[in-house]
């Protein structure tokens, strides 16, 4: 049967199993438009504030399924938009599908009205894109970018579509499945065997688990591999809620604001297992100190990241989930009592460390008698209040660090934040992903700056009636810019002091939500009971000390050994 290009498109998302996509129309996808509102019983199409917060949508949409994520945007403005939300799914290895409207091909390259080359522009951060100047190869190129989305390391994936392509006329013809993605070459035998025989003589095992374990959705291999060979971990900020945080053996997350028994435990291990993650700078610090101590085992289903920034004993590539059942069936069962003992000191060590952060923090409270909240008692009531199954979404800043560090999150796929790329502004859009895809409670932990960069999506959530709890974090300042300039630029705050006068609970209102503001544990205790108790956001403003510490911390360019655990 003939169709137009703008058919063919939509005929396919829903062959590709696509039922939500999110974006903004315009003029060069008016006819996509058009088609979509043919199949809107098919197919549900979201409607956003701005396109960068219908590329975080797709983006928290993806991150909560596992699903391939769609965002629709025209030419010009709407496509460039796009780019922010692109590179935080790209850093952070996202599945998502990007379709862009183009001007017609005859006027591709003539600086037509809201012409720009988007394929160049988006090219450093995709795995690939398209540029479909023929409609005959239309659905094949849909059906291709799913493809390469969901396989191998998953990332975005961007097509764009001239108008005229759109509307042209081709025969269709439907396949009767979505796109598979490409089988995932096993590690090799050898490698498996050589691996197992260096855990078998580790006597100070560490496991340093990533996104990768969540990605391939290898947490039950990795708890039984961790229980047999009986080797405590730890995580980067991608792989939090890959394992549940109350597990024994689980540490929490490491790195600059990780864990001190996290970090400490990889610093005093033998041999390092990573799984699924890669040795950014926030991860490894100094890093000619960085594994002076320990020999590495790294398997990674992407090679590329193999030996790229630290040199391992032995890489392997290959699909997680497949290597660790292997693994487990190669490996002797063991125990480290030793080792143990070790771990239970330094997480002995921590909690001293953060009683004392803690008390502290009330003291100096107490003594500017400040009446505002402290993280601990922000995550505290919210974790206390919130189901186990709900989704934990940040934006990017110090709440994000307090989040990740102290949140008990319970399930896989329940924690999303942008990690790789850091986008400030990212939380609300991914959040209205989530409460899409999953209909759980949402609960978006974010501070007056990031929320400031896209708080007009709370348009897009009141729409929906999105069950998002909207927790700021409100503290009148750019919290970690200021952190750094007090503890490193003598004190010199420059440009991170808001003095803005915005009211969010008035805000929140003008929007058509509810908000409360909380500056004690009561206070915020009754607008949690009230958010429980309504349908579709609530926006909650805690006041918060402008100079409460994101601790501990490891200094750019250090090491284990000049970790802060206290700011006089």
């Amino acid at each position: 049967m003939k169709l137009s290009g703008a058919k063919i498109v939509v005929e396919t998302l829903l062959e590709q199993g696509c039922d939500t996509l999110f974006g903004y129309p315009g003029g060069q996808v008016i006819d996509l438009f058009d088609a979509l509102y043919l199949k809107r019983k098919q197919i549900r199409h979201i409607l956003t504030a701005h396109e960068q917060g219908a590329a975080h949508a797709a983006d928290g949409y993806a991150r909560a399924t596992g699903k391939v994520g769609v965002v629709i945007a025209t030419s010009g403005p709407g496509a460039t938009n796009l780019i922010t939300g692109i590179a935080a799914a790209y850093l952070d290895s996202v599945p998502v599908v990007a379709i862009t409207g183009n001007v017609p091909c005859s006027q591709i390259g003539r600086d037509s009205f809201q012409e720009v080359d988007i394929v160049g522009v988006s090219m450093p951060v995709t795995k690939h894109n398209f540029i479909v100047k023929d409609v005959s190869e239309l659905a094949d190129t849909v059906r291709e970018a799913f493809r390469i989305a969901k396989s191998g390391r998953p990332g975005p994936v961007l097509v764009d579509i001239p108008k005229d392509v759109q509307t042209a006329l081709c025969d269709f013809t439907p396949c009767s499945e979505p796109a598979a993605a490409e089988p995932v070459k096993a590690a090799s035998e050898h490698r498996i065997q050589r691996a197992a025989a260096l855990i078998d003589a580790a006597e100070r095992p560490y496991i340093y688990f990533g996104g990768g374990i969540i990605a391939s959705n290898a947490s039950a291999e990795l708890l039984a591999f961790a229980e047999k060979t009986d080797t405590p971990m730890g995580c980067s900020l991608m792989g939090l809620s890959a394992v549940p945080s109350s597990y024994p053996g689980f540490l929490g997350m490491q790195g600059m604001h990780g864990h001190f028994a996290a970090t400490a435990a990889e610093d005093a291990a033998d041999l390092v297992i990573a799984l699924g993650v890669r040795f950014s700078d926030r991860a490894t610090g100094q890093q000619e100190r960085f594994s002076q101590n320990f020999n590495i085992l790294h398997i990674d289903i992407d090679g590329a990241e193999l030996n790229k920034n630290i040199r391992a004993q032995l890489a392997i590539r290959g699909d997680l989930r497949d290597a660790l059942r292997r693994l487990t069936a190669a490996v002797q069962p063991a125990k480290h009592p030793e080792w143990r003992k070790r771990i239970a000191a330094m997480q002995a060590d921590e909690a001293r460390r953060t009683a004392q952060s803690h008390q502290l923090l009330t003291e100096h409270l107490s003594a500017g008698r400040q009446s505002v909240l402290t993280h601990f008692a922000v995550i505290d009531a919210v974790s206390s209040s919130a189901p186990d199954d709900a989704v934990i979404v940040t934006d990017v800043g110090q709440h994000q660090m307090w989040t990740a560090q102290r949140y008990p999150l319970k399930k896989p796929r329940t924690f999303l934040t942008s990690g790789g790329l850091g986008a400030m502004g990212y939380g609300l859009g991914a959040a209205i992903g989530a409460w899409t895809a999953t209909g759980k409670p949402v609960f978006l932990f974010t501070g007056d700056g990031g929320f400031g960069m896209n708080l007009t999506e709370l348009a897009t959530a009141v729409s929906l009636h999105a069950n998002i709890t909207v927790i700021i974090m409100n503290n009148g300042v750019l919290g970690m810019v200021r952190q750094w300039q007090r503890m490193f630029f003598r004190k010199r705050y420059s440009g991170t002091t808001l003095n803005r006068k915005t009211d969010f609970v008035r805000v929140a209102e003008a929007f058509g939500a509810k908000g409360l503001r909380a500056a004690d544990a009561e206070t915020l205790q009754k607008a949690l009971r009230k958010a429980a108790a309504q349908s579709g956001p609530f926006v909650i403003d805690c006041i918060m000390d402008p100079d409460e510490p994101v601790l501990p911390m490891r200094p750019p360019g250090g090491s284990v050994d000049d970790i802060i655990t206290e700011i006089k």
